[in-house]
């Protein structure tokens, strides 16, 4: 029992993960560019949840709602202010304005909400599962979390595939300049994909301070971090490649944390990233592609 509960406890917090690595991927795969203040969105989503359900008195769905809302209009303004005008610049200038963003984002949360970290209370207030005549308890926070994961996985490989704007996006991320020529707005793609990278962070956000209820300015560094390892291992800009690589990355962490140690379980974690790398560039479910020069 205690191991099922350790691999459903992992699927719950990898699930996090991966609707992050989501984010990371679909913004590499067509911007090209890695948004490292991605975490941080997933922190400003949190508080404008916390905000809107403790000062506010809004129901959960209305704030969950609100934060989404919030987060995606964050994610356009910083991609028209901050790398809209880096659009054809080096990859370098574009990685130190995503750093300096996030920390911006980080102090801007600091000033006006203070360092003090805040109590999230869990906004799920479902009954938790009991299986195995009480042996093993899921509560309906993991439950809710792999749900959300799932769908939401599913639900972008459709967007991708099937719709209009999911084809445009394809189209950019293969030859951004021949979809141009085809009459693809890419400035407006590229921001669509930045708002619902966002969006995705605002989700997660809200679903990790259920289950971990301590937020603070720095919430979302780490699990940012942990969540671009995951899109590396599942296969960076791979939609199923950032799910499966998240689930995973959580698994792990939480048998490293149950049978190394907590102080040893993020080492474990980029330790199994170096690994892949070393084995395997591309990811579990990444393709290694050819560049003529």
């Amino acid at each position: 029992m205690e191991v099922l509960a350790n691999l459903i406890n992992g699927m719950s917090l990898g699930s996090v993960y991966a609707i992050i690595a989501l984010g990371y991927t679909m913004v590499y795969g067509i911007a090209k560019m890695l948004n490292f203040a991605h975490g941080d969105v997933i922190m400003v989503g949190a508080y404008i949840c916390f905000c809107a359900v403790s000062y506010l008195g809004l129901p959960v769905i209305a704030a969950v709602l609100l934060s989404i809302v919030g987060c995606t209009v964050l994610g356009i303004v910083v991609e028209r202010l901050a790398y809209k005008p880096l659009r054809e610049a080096p990859s370098l200038n574009v990685l130190i304005t995503a750093i300096g963003v996030s920390y911006f984002l980080q102090n801007a949360a600091l000033i006006i909400m203070g360092s003090d970290p805040k109590s999230f209370s869990s906004i799920i207030s479902l009954p938790a599962l009991q299986l195995f005549d009480g042996r093993l308890t899921i509560s309906a926070t993991a439950v809710l979390t792999i749900a959300a994961c799932m769908i939401i996985m599913v639900a972008l490989t459709l967007f991708t595939g099937k719709t209009k704007m999911g084809k445009a996006m394809r189209a950019c991320s293969e030859d951004r300049d021949a979809a141009q020529l085809m009459g693809i707005n890419v400035n407006s793609t590229i921001s669509m994909v930045f708002a619902i990278g966002s969006g995705l962070a605002a989700i997660a956000g809200v679903l990790m301070c259920a289950a971990y209820p301590t937020l603070m300015p720095t919430t979302g560094s780490m699990p940012g971090i942990k969540a671009f390892t995951a899109a590396v291992l599942g296969g960076i800009g791979s939609i199923p490649g950032a799910a499966l690589g998240g689930v995973l990355l959580g698994i792990i962490e939480i048998f490293a944390r149950a049978y190394i140690g907590t102080q040893l379980a993020d080492a474990v974690v980029f330790a199994v990233l170096i690994v892949m790398l070393l084995i395997r560039p591309a990811g579990l479910l990444g393709k290694n592609v050819s560049e003529k020069v």
